[in-house]
């Protein structure tokens, strides 16, 4: 009878046993949708080749973070975060955003996703080749401020809303637009038939009896150096206003390596390197006429091309009153015309030079033609490639 006993006492506590280890087994629960961006993320472990959850007081800091986000089809994901230079942003190991330099960002992931990629789960990753990225500025943004009130939707139509924050460099901008304008002024007043010659619209679909006048003059004068100078800084503006960062060629940021915070020193630094371009190229002109042997061609060239830059430069004071003017209600429309200025200006110059090389010589000699491409088409789409195409 006790055998018995010890036999049912043996069984029960065995099956008490198993009941217990089943119900401590860990179940991985599945994924819980997230319609925003978390605190939570993830680093590869290479031991074993997975993510884990990242415990800051616990792991070390990684250069990689992962995160599962989720989004929806229609909807925006806008997020801000403090991105380092060059630190980058993958969807499912698919690069769609690198910081060209130190700054606050703010993101909309939807329209970022790589062709093809369609929404739902994907896997975030922030990534910095040499330091641990700043996880902890990561936060949702939402798309426009909501407006509390008790009173109907029809009445929170016509509710005042928060004003957008203006461009950090708006009083920078309009100092140095209102410098232009007095220069522009004071050149004219000064220099009244040479200012008159360059920027009077008759000469240049007029005969052409009337270009020669400007074309026969010398180049190196006071009124042509200020107002190269003049344009230089005009074109500066509008390149720091359209976020287009000349310092991404690398010996330039070897050279002069300024953030994209400072805006007073890379309108200054601009307009060197500007200008620095305007004047040399009579060097560049000189030496590739002296190797194609049309050293006669270089100087009237040189002069088409200080006119016509100096002509279309008028009119970049005002595209940048139009960026800071409309910038916050049409800011994907200024830049595309901020950028069709730009290259309208850089194309129109080639154009003008070929049509008064094609007076004097014709251009369908093959070693004109190849003359005309070394100086001025091939500069042109490097100078697409760096200033319009950047971004």
């Amino acid at each position: 009878m006790q055998a018995i006993e010890r036999l049912i006492l043996n069984s029960l506590f065995l099956l008490l046993c198993t009941l217990a280890s089943q119900a401590a087994e860990y179940r991985p629960l599945p994924p819980v949708p997230k319609t925003g961006i978390s605190d939570e993320w993830l680093i590869h472990e290479e031991a074993g080749n997975r993510l884990i959850l990242y415990l800051p007081g616990y792991h070390n800091p990684a250069r990689a973070y992962y995160q599962w986000i989720t989004i929806r089809s229609k909807q925006s994901f806008l997020i801000t975060f403090t991105a380092r230079k060059d630190q980058s942003l993958f969807l499912d190991n698919r690069l769609i955003f690198t910081a060209p330099a130190p700054a606050s960002y703010s993101l909309n992931l939807a329209q970022l996703m790589p062709v093809g990629m369609t929404v739902g789960s994907h896997l975030l990753c922030v990534w910095h080749p040499d330091v641990a990225p700043n996880i902890s500025s990561f936060e949702n943004a939402s798309a426009q401020p909501k407006v509390k009130s008790g009173k109907s939707p029809v009445t929170n139509i016509f509710a005042a809303q928060a004003r957008a924050r203006g461009h950090q460099g708006e009083n920078v901008f309009l100092c140095f637009l209102l410098l232009i304008g007095l220069l522009y002024g004071g050149i004219r007043a000064t220099y009244q038939p040479g200012f008159s010659r360059i920027y009077q619209f008759e000469n240049w679909w007029g005969r052409p009896t009337k270009d020669q006048e400007f074309l026969t003059k010398p180049t190196a004068t006071w009124l042509n150096i200020l107002l190269v100078l003049v344009f230089s800084l005009s074109l500066a503006l509008l390149l720091v206003a359209i976020h287009t960062n000349i310092q991404t060629i690398v010996i330039l940021r070897r050279l002069f390596d300024v953030p994209e915070s400072a805006i007073m020193v890379r309108v200054l630094l601009y307009t060197g390197l500007i200008a620095g371009f305007v004047l040399g190229k009579y060097i560049f002109l000189e030496l590739m006429g002296y190797i194609f042997d049309v050293t006669e061609l270089v100087m009237l060239q040189y002069r088409e091309f200080v006119r016509t830059f100096l002509f279309m430069g008028l009119f970049l004071p005002v595209v940048m009153v139009l960026y800071l003017s409309l910038n916050q209600t049409l800011p994907e429309t200024v830049l595309w015309v901020s950028n069709g200025v730009v290259s309208l200006m850089l194309v129109g110059t080639v154009i003008s030079i070929a049509r008064t090389l094609s007076r004097r010589v014709s251009l369908l000699n093959l070693h004109l033609f190849s003359y005309l491409c070394a100086t001025e088409v091939i500069p042109l789409l490097v100078l697409l490639k760096l200033i319009v195409f950047t971004y």
